[in-house]
């Protein structure tokens, strides 16, 4: 291939436009070509390519880059070093971004913010947010991305009472903040539980002229389910709705779901039709979603044909879609069939699936059949903090304090952990009935296996 190329300036263009369109090979004929009608490349020529070779490739394969500008005797500069940075810092490659950051200062190349940025993001995904902290101290002249690092970085390593003090002090400071800053705010206040202070967040960022899209909306409806705060995540999500934001299939889905634990049923249903007219495209979670709804309104054909969709789709079913189905037969009564479903899961030479049999188990136990799962317990390969808290339970209810006891020291003796009103409940279970000395061993266990949770 010969491209007539008459400056470098065209040859950088082309270039671009090639690893623009993920075209690497043909970017590199194109220097090739170039050199040989005697247009040299310059640095502008190789930052592209080490750009490209940072996104499409690896930073290895970008770093080769940096070989040929030595070789060429181009002088790398702080563009050059900010990119390696930074794609070092995605592939958490910390070490190197550090190395590149010193031998660009043993270079001469003076920092910028972007370089600065750049090492916060380091610090603060490798865990060390003091270090992100000086840096920022030194920080001359931060743009609006640094205090948005400086906030995700604090929030992501637990000091989320840090992010919104700097939040507000740069407010004072006369920092007028921008939606992603809101975003990220907000998205930091709702995993660290504090619905509330996010909630005031979403409304000071309403008041401040700015709109909330379907992101603010999102984070803080998911955060009011999981804290199990139902109407205060549905009244986010009606407000989106009236506010006219469109839906993607995750959006529905995480409504649906919440509107299924609360058995809403027939609402639920009524947005897994709406999304499906919407046309929206579903992942896993959304089928598996899907497959949920379909059991708990007793509609078996759906839920054959969403698996069979789900296979045309391309993916691979996981733990959660066996544990939903092996769980949707038990709520049904329908234990042979969920029982067999396990037996093929095992044949089929899936791993081990603790979730699907502790949604058997515990449904048994549920049910009254506590003998068929206590067999199923001592089937099991693995057992968890669930599996012994389920049974201790339902024991107790049936006034089974002595075998109740008898698992819960064997979770305890396993270093497990278990609910402490199982607990309570084994306890006052065994002095009730006289059992007093089974319920001094209890005791002693529990405080045991608290002095050694603290060793």
């Amino acid at each position: 291939m010969v491209w007539k190329i008459s400056t470098t300036k065209l040859l950088n263009i082309s270039i671009a436009s090639f690893c623009r369109n993920n075209q690497l090979e043909k970017a590199e004929i194109v220097i090739i070509d170039g050199i040989r009608l005697g247009v040299l490349p310059d640095v502008v020529t190789y930052n592209t390519l080490i750009s490209a070779y940072c996104r499409l490739v690896g930073l290895d394969a970008a770093s080769s880059v940096l070989s040929r500008m030595k070789e060429a005797g181009i002088q790398s500069d702080l563009i050059t070093y900010n990119t390696l940075m930074a794609s070092a810092t995605t592939h958490c490659l910390f070490q190197t971004t550090l190395e590149l950051f010193d031998e660009m200062l043993k270079r001469n190349i003076r920092p910028n913010v972007w370089t600065y940025n750049t090492l916060m993001h380091c610090y603060f995904k490798s865990g060390k947010p003091d270090e992100a902290d000086r840096v920022f101290q030194h920080i001359i002249d931060p743009c609006p991305t640094t205090f948005n690092i400086m906030i995700n970085g604090l929030c992501n390593n637990g000091y989320t009472a840090n992010a919104l003090s700097l939040f507000r002090n740069l407010q004072r400071c006369g920092f007028i903040p921008q939606l992603p800053t809101f975003n990220i705010l907000i998205n930091g206040l709702c995993k660290s539980g504090r619905l509330g202070s996010a909630r005031r967040i979403l409304r000071e960022l309403e008041q401040s002229g700015h709109k909330p899209n379907a992101i603010t909306y999102t984070t803080v409806m998911k955060c009011c389910f999981k804290s199990r705060k139902y109407r205060q995540g549905l009244e986010v999500f009606y407000e989106m709705r009236d506010k006219g934001y469109t839906f993607d299939s995750f959006g529905y889905c995480t409504v649906i779901g919440a509107l299924v634990r609360i058995g809403r049923i027939n609402e639920a249903n009524k947005y897994a039709e709406e999304m499906s007219r919407n046309g929206g495209k579903l992942d896993l979670v959304c089928y598996n979603t899907l497959i949920n709804l379909s059991f708990k309104e007793g509609k078996l054909d759906v839920v054959d044909r969403l698996l069979e969709d789900i296979e045309k789709a391309g993916f691979a079913v996981d733990k959660y879609t066996h544990a939903i189905i092996v769980d949707g037969f038990c709520n049904s009564g329908d234990f042979d069939t969920a029982k067999r479903h396990l037996k093929d899961m095992s044949q089929n030479g899936l791993d081990w699936n603790i979730v699907a049999f502790n949604c058997y188990l515990n449904a048994l136990a549920r049910s009254g059949h506590l003998h068929r799962a206590m067999r199923v317990y001592y089937s099991m390969d693995i057992r968890d903090s669930f599996t012994y808290s389920s049974l201790v339970h339902h024991l107790c209810k049936s006034r089974r304090y002595v075998t109740a006891s008898k698992l819960l020291q064997a979770c305890l003796r396993s270093r497990g952990k278990i609910l402490k009103s199982a607990q309570r409940a084994v306890l006052s279970g065994l002095r009730y009935s006289g059992f007093s000395n089974e319920a001094r061993k209890v005791h002693k266990a529990i405080q045991t296996a608290k002095i050694l949770q603290h060793k």
